[in-house]
């Protein structure tokens, strides 16, 4: 490609490691300590209006943050790369045996297992708080897709879930990678995560008492995993495997989520709230 061509596209050549003599932290783990204090600050916002202790806020971070890292980490595992780590299974645990041992931080999660994961650490901290499990799963829907846009960022930061070969013109060029001109796709992501954090907030600022518990929990879902459906067209496949596939694998593990929002959204939105 010339370079009087490669000037009409975004040069993207951004170091992935913070600090160039060190390989943790990377960006990615920065930005995800970014979305996770953020989170934290619009909990104790909603908790202080509902009411709810202060303290619990420390507890259930605690409970999400393990539930999403594990359900992350085994859900790529278990999607996208089983036979790898039943060979090597010292490599579940963020390190890494090639070239030599070393440790990966952050690397190897699928946000659909992530979002598995969420839901059963939410579950164990209501049955615990003795919280009503749909009440705590509508909060949960404003702080999930806050997260995600930090999280995207990262991924754009460190070059990774690069998209697709495109020629419009806020096309990046991953420097890092190749000198395709490609669609921003991570960057896509962290935009409508972006826009339905506002919607998620709007609503439950709006509508908390009016519609069952539930239903905020569905939308979330249902609109977040609608997009990623139709974001996975822009991005280029994880593993080589998808490359036969109609549909790729992040894509058939959406439509599960897609799905449940809508059965809860479906289910829920006429139940009384028991104050």
């Amino acid at each position: 490609m010339s370079n009087l061509l490669m000037l009409s596209y975004i040069i993207w050549d951004a170091d992935p490691e913070v600090f160039s003599w060190a390989s943790v932290p990377r960006w990615y783990g920065v930005f995800w300590a970014i979305g996770i204090s953020l989170s934290i600050l619009v909990a104790g916002r909603i908790f202080k209006i509902e009411k709810r202790p202060r303290t619990e806020i420390d507890e259930l971070t605690l409970f999400l943050i393990i539930g999403t890292l594990v359900g992350a980490r085994l859900g790529h595992i278990l999607f996208y790369e089983p036979l790898y780590y039943w060979q090597h299974p010292i490599e579940i645990l963020p390190v890494s045996l090639t070239p030599s041992f070393h440790f990966t931080g952050l690397a190897g999660l699928a946000s659909h297992g992530g979002g598995v994961g969420l839901i059963i650490a939410a579950f164990i901290f209501a049955r615990r708080k003795k919280l009503h499990f749909l009440w705590l799963l509508d909060r949960i829907a404003i702080l999930v897709p806050l997260c995600g846009v930090f999280i995207r960022l990262g991924n754009l930061m460190n070059s990774e879930m690069i998209g697709t070969p495109s020629t419009m013109p806020w096309a990046f060029v991953f420097t890092n990678i190749d000198n395709v001109p490609r669609h921003p796709a991570q960057l896509y992501e962290a935009i409508y995560c972006g826009l339905i954090f506002w919607l998620m907030f709007y609503l439950w600022h709006r509508k908390r008492l009016e519609w069952g518990h539930g239903v905020l929990f569905g939308i979330m879902i249902s609109t977040l995993f609608s997009f990623r459906f139709i974001d996975e067209f822009f991005k280029e496949n994880q593993e080589a495997f998808e490359n036969n596939m109609v549909l790729n694998m992040g894509q058939i593990l959406s439509i599960p989520f897609i799905l449940l929002g809508l059965l809860i959204i479906a289910a829920r939105f006429n139940k009384p709230i028991h104050r």
